[in-house]
């Protein structure tokens, strides 16, 4: 398992938050990364240049982070590559499904008390559950 770490989860919630008003407020957009994804595949959206410049920022500002950080960040999967693979495309049937990813659905429709994006949040949530306690307890994990 991981550590708990309270206050890098708190910076990061209101990181995430802090993103999502700032891109509602000044450009009127709700900050779903599959919507704004979506934009920059050909025919690209008449405003590619902000989802571009929103995805660069996603990108880039870690690698800032970790530059000017001490702690020592490295990267350890015990997943072989393959099931990576296979996991990152039935989020993306699922997104697909669902008309949405994590991120708008479970950080902005849920702040705007969406019906429809409680009942998205609700079914990806289950699913993660029911799907960590198959692998883990089911299929003896990874």
């Amino acid at each position: 398992m991981t550590e708990f770490t309270p206050l890098a989860s708190l910076s990061g919630g209101a990181l995430i938050g802090l993103a999502t008003v700032l891109l509602m407020a000044f450009h009127g957009r709700i900050a779903g990364m599959t919507g704004i994804l979506t934009g920059l595949v050909p025919p690209l959206a008449s405003d590619w240049g902000w989802r571009a410049a929103f995805l660069a920022g996603a990108i880039i500002a870690p690698a800032i982070l970790v530059s000017f950080s001490e702690a020592s960040v490295g990267f350890v999967n015990p997943v072989p590559t393959p099931w990576l693979v296979i996991g990152g495309l039935i989020v993306g049937v699922g997104a697909y499904l669902g008309s949405g990813c994590t991120s708008g659905h479970g950080v902005c429709g849920m702040a705007r008390l969406s019906p429809r994006s409680i009942a998205a949040t609700a079914t990806f949530m289950a699913t993660a559950i029911i799907t960590v306690f198959v692998i883990r307890h089911v299929l003896g994990g990874f």
